[in-house]
């Protein structure tokens, strides 16, 4: 899909704001309400635009802690990707699971309200046979977005 400068403004204010009213919305790219319609309905059925959601803070809802899991396995069958996947997407704490290159086989970003939270999990995470886990815990968030940078389209 090609995207040029209004698409791109579009999709700068819905990472701001996904509950933006196409109305408003097309107050602020300069298009009528019609025209911001059909592009957001294109952006959507290209795949530009996987989903809107609203995002919470995690701290409010007494998931305080965040760790991010290094895994390792010994076994690289199918049939152990099959339940790992079964275990780490049962887990609703477990927020991303990434397969990695290098030392680490997967990296898993996970919230849990506490340290007995993060034993229950880590109970949980075992039973996909994993040869070994370690975890960090965030002590300090500085930055996370999830807005892209839109400068790196090339059409």
């Amino acid at each position: 899909m090609k995207i040029d400068a209004i698409d791109k403004k579009i999709l700068s204010h819905i990472q701001l704001d996904a509950s933006l009213s196409v109305g408003l919305l097309s107050e602020k790219v300069s298009l009528s309400k019609t025209a911001c319609w059909r592009r957001l309905n294109k952006l959507q059925e290209e795949g530009v635009i996987k989903q809107r959601v609203t995002l919470l803070d995690s701290k409010s809802l007494n998931l305080a802690l965040m760790v991010y899991i290094s895994v390792r396995t010994n076994q690289h069958s199918q049939k152990w990707n099959i339940k790992f996947t079964k275990v780490v997407t049962s887990i609703p704490e477990i927020l991303e699971v990434n397969r990695m290159s290098g030392d680490l086989d997967y990296l898993l970003k996970a919230v849990v309200s506490n340290m007995a939270g993060y034993d229950r999990l880590y109970k949980k995470l075992i039973q996909a046979d994993i040869f070994d886990i370690s975890s960090s815990f965030v002590m300090e968030e500085i930055k996370a977005t999830t807005e892209l940078p839109l400068d790196f389209i090339v059409n």
